[in-house]
């Protein structure tokens, strides 16, 4: 039963390496496309973009263990629906603004 224990263990601590690796190189890339400046600016945007989406994915997988396996989608659909209602309330709330500030000037 140990060793079953120690496989798993060496299995997650894999698998957060590889999420870690994976985290590392998506915020580089961005950073170094800013810093070195070698890209157009859309170019530029659309990088950090895809870094970005993609960063989040790794998040979901190597650190909070969500996948697609049945078991996780409840956790994924819970995770994605509050997403939608903070886009909502924050989204709203510029649009609110931004229609204030159009009226007061």
């Amino acid at each position: 039963m140990s060793d079953h224990h120690e496989a798993e263990r060496r299995q997650e601590l894999h698998g957060y390496v590889i999420g870690l690796i994976l985290a590392v190189v998506l915020s580089a890339l961005p950073f170094g496309g800013v810093m070195l400046g070698l890209l157009p600016k859309t170019s530029l945007l659309w990088l950090i973009a895809i870094a970005a989406i993609c960063q989040v994915i790794v998040h979901f997988r190597f650190f909070l263990h969500i996948d697609l396996s049945r078991s996780h989608r409840d956790d994924l659909q819970l995770i994605l629906f509050s997403l939608l209602i903070v886009a909502l309330m924050v989204g709203g709330t510029l649009w609110v603004l931004g229609n204030q500030r159009h009226m007061m000037g």
